[in-house]
């Protein structure tokens, strides 16, 4: 069941990562990820997410820089926690990290972040160092309360819920409780004063119902945008998501 309350817009943040994934299967310089964030600014993004692989498989420290450079919305460079990946981010000073897990043989990110003692040792002075850079430093999580609850006392502001497994359960009698578990979770992010973010799997048609997670702030999106840009230009893919963050948008519940 939803609940909780919003007290600004939900801010859309807008994945570049596969417009450089087209550019990579020729290995040359087009489509240019820059101009693709151009355009989602122009379609009214709220920042730009852009997800720098250890295997460089498609955004690479020069799509980031030039970004850094160009750039007039706040960058959110999703990244594991690596001294490389450190040092990157300490460089460029995006206005915010997102942490994620990677396996080099996955395509794309398959779940959230284990705080464990080993992670939360490496994770406390590295959100020390962002915080007196001006870096905001968020976590990719699953819905999982008990899990959260680790994050807190760590110098993080922001969970981004995975909302991959409610977008595999969308349509089918695993919808609710999927929902459920990120309400709960949605709460208890809220409850340790941190900020409420969402993303993974969102499309235009699944994305109503996330509308409704308390407390929620942003949502990042990235496939789904630029799947359909392929089909409709990025500037439309964009725009059909915007208006549904939009106050009294369709679909949305209040």
């Amino acid at each position: 069941m939803m609940g909780g309350g919003r007290a600004l817009p939900v801010r859309l943040g807008v994945n570049i990562d596969h417009v450089a994934t087209l550019r990579q299967a020729r290995g040359e310089f087009d489509p240019d990820p820059l101009f693709a964030a151009q355009l989602a600014r122009l379609a009214g993004a709220d920042q730009i997410v852009l997800h720098v692989r250890e295997d460089r498989r498609h955004a690479n420290e020069t799509d980031l820089r030039r970004l850094r450079e160009t750039s007039s919305l706040p960058v959110n460079l999703e990244m594991a926690l690596s001294p490389e990946m450190e040092l990157l981010a300490l460089s460029h000073r995006p206005e915010r990290v997102t942490l994620v897990p990677e396996k080099r043989q996955e395509r794309t990110t398959e779940g959230g972040l284990v705080l464990d003692e080993a992670f939360l040792s490496r994770l406390r002075p590295f959100a020390a160092r962002c915080r007196e850079s001006g870096i905001r430093v968020s976590l990719f999580m699953d819905p999982d309360p008990g899990m959260i609850a680790r994050a807190g006392g760590t110098g993080v502001d922001q969970v981004e819920l995975h909302t991959g497994p409610y977008a595999r359960a969308f349509g089918g009698e695993d919808e609710e409780k999927a929902l459920d578990e990120l309400v709960r979770a949605a709460e208890a992010i809220h409850a340790m004063g941190m900020a409420v973010a969402a993303g993974h799997g969102l499309t235009l048609f699944n994305l109503p119902a996330i509308l409704g997670l308390p407390w929620l702030s942003e949502v990042n999106i990235g496939h789904s945008i630029v799947g359909r840009a392929v089909l409709l230009g990025m500037r439309e893919a964009v725009g059909e998501i915007r208006t549904l963050l939009l106050p009294n948008a369709p679909g949305q519940r209040p």
